[in-house]
Parts: C-alpha cells; structure tokens; sequence
C-alpha cells in the first residue's frame, strides 16, 4: 500500500513551509526527497514520523512502526556502538550480528569506546546501522551521508543499499548521486513562491 499525502500543509507563524503539497510514496521502494534548502524536506519527513502535526492536509497508508537516521546522530553518548544499536533491536538480534552490520560499514575499532569519544563520521555510521536493525517497517533518513569521506560515503551508500531491499525507504538528500548510487523513485519539492519573488 502505497503512503499517500494529499495537500499537506504547515506554517510557522507566518512562514509557510508547506503549501498543500501531495505526493505517492511507494510501498518497499526507496523514495529521494529531493529540493532546495528551506523547501520543508525535513518538515515533511518530521510530519510523515509523527514528530509533527500538519496544520492542514491528510496521509494514508503510514506503517506504523518507524526507524529513523536524523540530521542530528541522537546517540546515547554514554554508550558504546554496540549498545546504541542494541537499544532498538529485537531480542533475536544477536550481537554477534549488530558487529557484522557495523564491520560492514567500516566499523572495526573503537566499538568498547563510548560514542561520545568517536569520530563524527563514525558516529553517523553508528546511526545508520541503528535505523537499518531497528524493528520497523519504514525507515527514514535525513541526509545519511552528511559529513562521511568519499571513500565512507561509497561504502555506507551500499550498505544502504544492500539491506533495504524491498523495504519502505525515505531518503532526504541534497545531492543526486546519492540518489543514482542506490536507485529508487525522486519526488523534486521546488522552492515557495515567495522565494521565487513572485
């Protein structure tokens, strides 16, 4: 069942995010928002996770269990990699599966270490792994890649790739590669008409 969103609307005051925006997502696919900045990305995304009630607007076909890599990692600094990723896992997860997933995305070392003392690099890879091993049955993500070396960036790209196949996918992204290097549909959101100057 595809989510679909039907002229969404939010405003801030009288900054107006979105303006009775609509789109289909499709069920197990990865879907790119793409847009310039301050074109309400993240407002959407926030809205779709529950995080924010639109002003006006509706969504159907929503799952109800949700994952997420936010712009901001939001670790539990205290703990190590293995434990942030533990926290959202199902009991059959074993950890000896939680190190497979992190050695995949280049996570070897340092994971006895609180994340709070890992690189932020390291830490965005952390919150990657958790969204994708969380028990969900959709999964966001805003800029994932954000602040990861080319050489990081490929291989956590097709980490991503590789364990979300026929899964529901939102990936908020700035840059088209991201989007070519994983594949899946692109819904473009433009810029408000009073950033345009009309």
């Amino acid at each position: 069942m595809s989510i679909v969103i039907s002229e969404l609307s939010k405003s801030f005051g009288e900054n107006i995010v979105l303006n009775k925006f609509s789109a289909n997502i499709p069920e197990n696919k990865t879907t790119f928002i793409m847009g310039p900045s301050g074109c309400g990305k993240t407002t959407l995304i926030n809205i779709l996770m529950g995080l924010m009630r639109e002003d006006s607007g509706a969504v159907t076909g929503l799952p109800t269990n949700k994952s997420a890599v936010f712009q901001e990692d939001r670790l539990c600094e205290s703990f190590n990699a293995v434990s942030n990723v533990r926290l959202v896992c199902e009991k059959k997860i074993k950890d000896e599966e939680i190190y497979s997933h992190l050695a995949e995305i280049g996570l070897r070392d340092d994971l006895a270490k609180p994340v709070i003392e890992l690189s932020g690099g390291m830490r965005r890879r952390v919150a990657v792994v958790r969204a994708i091993l969380a028990k969900s049955d959709i999964i966001f993500m805003d800029e994932p890649f954000k602040g990861l070396d080319d050489n990081t960036k490929e291989k956590t790209m097709q980490y991503v790739a590789d364990n979300t196949k026929n899964k529901t996918v939102i990936i908020v992204t700035h840059d088209i590669d991201e989007a070519k290097a994983i594949g899946g549909e692109i819904i473009t959101m433009g810029l408000r008409e009073s950033d345009r100057g009309q």
